[in-house]
């Protein structure tokens, strides 16, 4: 079985692209199964394939342990195939990582290192999240189940032990830093936040620390909405209300599982035009996106997506790099102790073939040595007959070797057979 890690995030595709290639969690499941199915069809000659999806507003990657011929390619045309992509073009964007750099990777994800807002938690939370489904789709299995148990304990590690997280600038940091480039003051505009899961609770409590002159909540379940709006004195109300509502707000944060966009170039175009042309600001965090790329063209508004955020969340960058490297080192010893396990693993046929076959040389001679004491044949000869026969058995195999190796090989035997048939004294 080779482990590995194949996928696509920030530092390698565009939003444009990696919005294609987004899973929402419900869909998760259906897609770890139809690349174990995926992978039984391109020659996996066990039904033991393992495969677990991870799918954010930054990242689509699979994680998978195969035994196909070439699995880094198999994984990749999956990940085109299930989406409709043509390989060939979504392969430049894809990082392809075999062994010990996919374990590295997935250490390297969980711990917040490679993250857009470096040393964020939220990732931890989301690949715990896509474990679980995983394993309820029936795709892990013992490699995976291995990586991901210490890919957790690799990142508490490195979050109890280093600073990485310290300084950082959060996407909702970075937003209302970017909203004060457009208004002096947050304290007089009318906020509007679009979803309610986890990233516009924190983007809510950032924006509400500035105390803006309104919270409003748009989300499909008016109870969720409801339920964040009266933290922060806010009202609630329908996704279907946008269209009226919309030119009632000066900044607009976006971030839902839509695979559609909530909000057209059409609707932003009348709800300026509704505002007499005071500005908009707006942030749409969403993987695929909430909002029509075309509306960054309006004169009056101002769009900003995850990408648009990265300069902003690198602030603080520099004071991390000794965080980092101590981050890094914690990782690579993680990863040459998973490896030592993975070398375990592979072992562990071998050494329960040599375990069936010397049993079979046991039983063998255990059932003559009983046949000539059967017939009364002498204990002291048939034990030492019994002696005899099993060490022949045993190191027949070995001579064997020996004698049709040549040059370096039988160089190498010679001095490894010593050392497997050294025993105990």
């Amino acid at each position: 079985m080779q482990l590995l890690a194949v996928g696509l995030n920030h530092t390698t595709a565009p939003v444009s692209l990696r919005e294609q290639l987004a899973l929402a969690p419900d869909q998760l499941g259906k897609a770890v199964q139809a690349a174990r199915s995926w992978f039984a069809r391109q020659g996996s000659t066990t039904s033991g394939d393992e495969a677990a999806i991870l799918s954010t507003c930054n990242r689509t990657e699979m994680y998978a342990a195969s035994d196909v011929a070439n699995p880094l390619d198999a994984s990749g045309q999956f990940l085109a195939h299930y989406h409709a992509l043509n390989f060939a073009e979504l392969r430049p964007h894809l990082y392809m990582l075999p062994q010990d750099s996919a374990v590295r990777h997935a250490f390297r994800v969980a711990s917040g290192l490679d993250s857009m807002v470096l040393g964020e938690p939220q990732i931890l939370g989301q690949m715990k999240d896509a474990v679980r489904t995983a394993e309820e789709a029936g795709g892990l299995g013992t490699y995976l189940h291995q990586l991901f148990q210490r890919s957790f304990a690799v990142a508490k590690e490195v979050r109890s032990t280093t600073e990485i997280g310290a300084h950082s600038v959060s996407m909702a940091a970075a937003a209302v830093r970017l909203s004060q480039r457009i208004f002096d003051r947050i304290a007089d505009q009318n906020v509007l936040f679009i979803g309610a899961g986890e990233m516009i609770e924190l983007c809510a409590a950032h924006f509400a620390a500035h105390n803006p002159k309104s919270v409003t909540i748009a989300n499909r379940t008016m109870e969720r909405g409801q339920a964040l709006a009266a933290r922060y004195n806010g009202a609630a109300i329908r996704l279907a209300e946008l269209p009226e509502r919309l030119h009632q707000f000066d900044i607009v944060i976006s971030c839902t599982a839509s695979t559609l966009p909530l909000i057209g170039l059409g609707l932003v175009e009348r709800a300026v035009k509704a505002r007499r042309h005071r500005p908009m600001f707006m942030v749409d965090l969403a993987v695929p996106r909430d909002i029509e790329p075309e509306v960054a063209r309006l004169d009056d508004v101002f769009l900003y997506t995850v990408d648009d955020l990265a300069q902003v969340v690198q602030t603080g960058m520099e004071s991390r790099q000794a965080a980092v490297a101590q981050a890094e080192a914690i990782i690579e010893t993680r990863v040459q102790s998973f490896m030592h396990w993975v070398g375990d693993r592979a072992m562990v046929p071998v050494i329960r073939d040599l375990h069936e076959s010397s049993e079979a040389l046991r039983l063998a001679e255990l059932e003559r040595a009983r046949k000539l004491l059967a017939r009364g044949d002498d204990p002291e000869a048939v034990l030492e007959a019994l002696s005899r026969g099993l060490a022949a058995k045993f190191l027949h195999g070995p001579q064997q070797a020996l004698h049709h190796a040549q040059g370096d090989e039988r160089a190498r035997l010679a001095s490894l057979l010593p050392q497997l048939f050294r025993g105990r004294r």
